[in-house]
């Protein structure tokens, strides 16, 4: 899994980088609140791991922000501040997860463990994004005026861009998730398939889009 770190400590980075790399992550680490910002608008990450007080933009507005712009991946938030209603406050303002520091690296492991099981789908086979909800298990795909049955490569092509909605996904990153690194698929088939899901969409009125990014790929957002 590919996950986010804002993080301005940088032994602790380090340190975290380390530990998550154990259990076979991908670990991007933004040092301030604007560059991890940037950095959530720019790629495709499976979860963030954000520290609360942060140089530049603080982590609770970065989260605050985040989440008004439809940005759905689990949060950890990391903080020394403790108290009951720190949590509450971190809860409130859109983490899915509050770890208090200092903290035990064998519990921040089992608590990314966990985000990464409800974002595959580990509590539950139904995705909501929007106005629409995605059954992974009957393909079937719920919207405001209807719903429909998607083939398989057409649900997962649709799961993939709810998971990171708001956010530019490369052509060449679509490809390896859902073809796979070793297909020699050509990208045409790409194309095909984002005008399927395209209509899919528009089958079930729903306000998301699929916007073409001219030069590096698509996003999915609300019209």
């Amino acid at each position: 899994m590919k996950l986010l770190l804002i993080e301005d400590d940088a032994p602790l980075c380090e340190f975290l980088e380390r530990i998550l790399r154990l259990d076979g992550h991908q670990v991007v680490i933004a040092c301030s609140g604007p560059a991890g910002l940037a950095r959530l608008r720019e790629g495709s990450f499976d979860a963030l791991i954000l520290d609360r007080m942060l140089p530049g933009l603080d982590g609770m507005e970065l989260l605050r922000r985040l989440r008004s712009e439809g940005f759905t991946l689990p949060v950890l938030m990391l903080t020394a501040l403790g108290t009951a209603q720190d949590k509450v406050d971190g809860l409130d303002a859109g983490a899915d997860d509050y770890l208090t520091k200092p903290f035990d690296a064998a519990e921040l492991r089992a608590r990314v463990r966990a985000l990464l099981r409800g974002r595959a789908g580990g509590y539950g086979d139904t995705l909501r994004v929007a106005d629409v909800a995605l059954d992974a298990t009957t393909r079937t795909l719920q919207g405001p005026s209807g719903s429909c049955e998607l083939s398989g490569r057409e649900a997962s092509l649709l799961e993939f861009l709810l998971r990171n909605a708001n956010q530019i996904l490369p052509r060449a990153l679509i490809l390896d998730r859902i073809w796979g690194s070793d297909s020699d698929v050509e990208e045409g088939n790409l194309n095909n398939y984002i005008f399927f899901v395209r209509r899919r969409l528009r089958q079930t009125g729903s306000c998301l889009q699929i916007q073409t990014v001219r030069g590096l790929g698509y996003r999915l957002c609300q019209c």
